[in-house]
């Protein structure tokens, strides 16, 4: 039982897994620091911006939705300080798993990583759910307004009901979420230049079409919408009947739980560490330029949004595309800007998605690398150098989520299942500090204990606040990953073999 504590030593973790760009089963180095910078706004500013910020008003703070992200915003600023500090002293692919593995031993490293496929894989298959919400707008403004059928672009969990609340539809499988999924499987397959190329391309238009929307939304904030800025405390059911705490601090932490899915990006950046030219100074200068340019937009976006349309059109009509919606309904004369924040919000999903794809099987090919999973997902394309088989069995699975599971559950597991990582993050770095404090830290998160101390609670918070059923959730997933590691992976450590 002792070697389930057994920790990677920095200089041997470093050793092994760090080889030579040329060698044939590497990853090859292509990215500097504004590429890093731009990686992380691509998965930062997508869904959880343009979805899951009305959902958060609609279901949980009102208006005071924008403290919500300004607490998620907290959270994710001490865990980011964590993450930076990790990443120049470990500059591996794996993320949160390869610092654990360093510092709080295999069996913390196995749980974290299992626990990364909830952020990553299921974080692809919530924005691939959005991205058909948005497709589906984008041909009702097409000559024609053909639409995809309902049954073919929701899961078999969600029903369309009319105005008097009948059932007149049942979803059968989204395949447009399960098509895109599929489509940026096959680039990321090609290379990650390639792939950081049309990211950048994105993160540009995208931002553009936020900070538009900002500036010419303001003049059509109604005030009426902002009171009370905090509604009193009480609770509302969701069109599927699942109650919530609505306004109050429990409705701001349960906003802050949800809305929090709009930061999940930032900590991707740390898993393109060994395709990173410089690491050690530009893994810093990513993760938290990212996670700084991002709050600010973040703040203001939902300050405007909950402004221009009330909390009755988020839960009714305004529901899905929510942003189109807003615009459309309450700003005369700007169906232009409605119709391009779609392409916009379109192409936004779409680098989220690639970037949640590509994190989720670096963190494999490394604990592959480790024995923990098998050797498939460790197994490089000989052309193209990337994690080409991996790819594609993360495709089958995050294809199953994206076709036949709601948005709003996949969405709550992503973030449950970030939030946990962060708190683990912080942990580690709390005790690597203990254990190991003359180790070379190019960034040295600041105020230690203090911070780490400030992002469990802080983080920890937010997992309160989402409730039971993601804690249950939460916990049925680990117990999953806890049988698979005994199963296989404790058998097949190489740690165990030194």
């Amino acid at each position: 039982m002792s070697n389930l504590w057994k920790r990677k030593p920095l200089d041997q973790l470093l050793h092994a897994e760090v080889v030579s760009e040329e060698h044939p089963h590497s990853l090859k180095k292509t990215l500097g620091p504004g590429s890093l910078v731009a990686l992380g706004i691509g998965a930062i500013i997508g869904a959880g911006l343009f979805v899951r910020t009305a959902a958060a008003a609609a279901y949980n703070a009102g208006p005071s939705v924008t403290l919500a992200f300004i607490v998620a915003a907290v959270g994710c600023a001490f865990a980011g300080l964590c993450y930076a500090e990790f990443a120049s002293m470990i500059p591996i692919a794996g993320s949160a798993y390869t610092y654990s593995y360093a510092t709080l031993g295999e069996l913390v490293a196995w749980i974290i990583g299992w626990d990364l496929v909830l952020e990553y894989a299921i974080g692809a298959a919530t924005v691939g759910i959005a991205w058909s919400e948005y497709l589906n707008k984008l041909l009702e403004f097409l000559p024609g307004h053909h639409t995809i059928p309902f049954e073919w672009c929701h899961s078999p969990f969600e029903k369309l009901r009319d105005a008097s609340g009948v059932v007149i539809a049942h979803g059968m499988m989204n395949i447009p979420a399960v098509c895109i999924v599929g489509a940026l499987t096959l680039l990321l397959i090609r290379g990650m230049k390639e792939s950081a190329f049309v990211n950048g391309l994105i993160v540009i238009t995208k931002v553009t079409i936020v900070i538009l929307l900002i500036i010419l939304g303001w003049s059509y904030i109604d005030p009426a919408n902002h009171t009370p800025y905090i509604p009193d405390a009480t609770t509302v059911k969701d069109a599927e009947g699942v109650t919530h705490h609505f306004g109050g601090i429990m409705g701001i932490l349960g906003a802050a739980g949800v809305v929090f899915f709009a930061f999940i990006g930032f900590d991707a950046v740390s898993t393109a560490a060994q395709e990173t030219v410089n690491p050690k100074k530009d893994m810093p200068i990513g993760i938290l330029g990212s996670l700084a340019i991002c709050t600010v937009l973040y703040i203001l976006f939902a300050h405007v949004l909950t402004g221009i349309a009330s909390v009755a059109d988020f839960r009714t009509s305004g529901k899905e595309a929510s942003v189109a919606y807003a615009i459309l309904h309450h700003m005369p004369g700007y169906g232009w800007l409605a119709k391009l924040v779609t392409v916009a919000i379109l192409f936004g999903f779409t680098s989220v998605i690639l970037v949640m794809l590509m994190g989720q099987s670096r963190v494999f090919f490394s604990m592959s690398r480790d024995g923990l999973v098998p050797k498939i997902f460790s197994e490089v394309h000989p052309k193209y150098r990337t994690p080409y088989k991996a790819n594609l069995l993360f495709f089958g699975f995050v294809g199953v989520f994206a076709g036949f599971v709601p948005g709003d559950i996949v969405g709550d597991m992503t973030s449950i299942g970030t939030l946990f990582a962060f708190v683990l993050v912080c942990i580690g770095v709390w005790v690597l500090r203990v254990r190991d404090p003359n180790a070379p830290r190019q960034f040295r998160t600041p105020l230690v204990p203090l911070v780490p101390i400030l992002g469990i609670i802080v983080n920890a918070a937010m997992i309160f606040g989402l409730g039971w059923p993601n804690w249950m959730r939460l916990g049925i997933w680990l117990a999953i990953g806890l049988v698979i590691y005994f199963g296989y992976g404790a058998k097949h450590s190489k740690v165990h073999e030194t």
